[in-house]
């Protein structure tokens, strides 16, 4: 509402009209707040653009409580651009109207997302994603991301800047990925997984060696390979390499550590190669990390 509503104002005139709907017109009672709305489902077959709010992570118990609304999102007219802020998308994914086409949800959500939704290409290091008249977004603010986007998109470019200024908004803010942990937070360990996990953590410069870790776990090779697998939900080459980069982004805050002395700690061939893998695994280069960091 305070992007749509602001674009208004600063154009001095009304670009858009934002109306809020229900499914039957009703108001609705959240936990926080009373929602008044203008019209049901009728109206809202009217409007260019129909944006769904986020649900919440209780995928089932929303789609369940939403069963009237997935065939009329699948038979909305041919139009109409739908969007979804953060967990929405699962229910334009129940109605059908993902398939085949590229998405985005919050990064929490990426394996549901695969799950439920399989005929959907996520996008999930996307803050937001435009595929044809359909458009998904990331969690919370990458909800205001999608705003200016659209801005941009039924208005202009000008005007998305202006809001975003207005707003203390960065519209080019990079990917989810550097919001995501890179390492899962509380692993339950498979047997003799715990001795493995601590002895990367303590020897993170090392070159990885399967027949070592396999000794740290009284197991084969294959044996760990699994093992770590349900541990971790990763190979241990990649989760190597996520320990590495989360130890640097620690490192990165300390401004007296050149970008070669943490690559060379980290085991790294030369600062090339650590930049390569922090901007795989981050979205953004170790510099861009350091001077995000200066900004704040």
């Amino acid at each position: 509402m305070d992007a749509f509503t602001l674009a208004n104002r600063l154009a001095g005139r009304r670009v858009f009209e934002v109306l809020r709907v229900s499914q039957d017109g009703r108001p609705l009672q959240l936990g926080f707040a009373h929602i008044q709305v203008d019209g049901d489902l009728r109206l809202a077959e009217r409007a260019d653009l129909l944006l769904l709010p986020a649900t919440g992570s209780d995928l089932q118990a929303t789609q369940t409580r939403n069963a009237a609304l997935l065939p009329w999102l699948a038979q909305r007219p041919a139009r109409q651009a739908l969007g979804s802020l953060c967990s929405a998308a699962f229910l334009l994914g129940a109605a059908g109207v993902l398939d085949g086409r590229r998405a985005t949800t919050h990064w929490a959500l990426a394996d549901a997302f695969r799950q439920r939704i399989p005929r959907a290409h996520l996008q999930i290091d996307a803050l937001y994603c435009e595929d044809g008249p359909i458009f998904t977004s990331g969690g919370a603010h990458a909800g205001m991301d999608l705003c200016l986007h659209l801005i941009a998109h039924f208005a202009s470019e000008e005007l998305a800047d202006r809001v975003a200024a207005t707003l203390v908004l960065d519209r080019e803010r990079g990917s989810q990925t550097r919001f995501a942990p890179l390492l899962p937070a509380h692993p339950e360990p498979a047997p003799g997984m715990a001795a493995v996990l601590g002895w990367l953590q303590q020897h993170l410069h090392q070159p990885l060696d399967l027949k070592h870790l396999a000794q740290q776990a009284h197991c084969s090779p294959r044996t760990l390979l699994r093992r770590f697998r349900e541990t971790t939900g990763m190979p241990p080459n990649t989760y190597l390499h996520h320990a590495r980069i989360e130890r640097a982004r620690q490192a990165l805050r300390d401004p007296s550590r050149s970008l070669e002395q943490i690559a060379e700690q980290l085991g790294y061939a030369d600062r090339a190669t650590f930049a390569k893998r922090f901007k795989q695994v981050c979205g953004e280069t170790p510099g861009a990390f350091r001077r995000r960091l200066r900004n704040r």
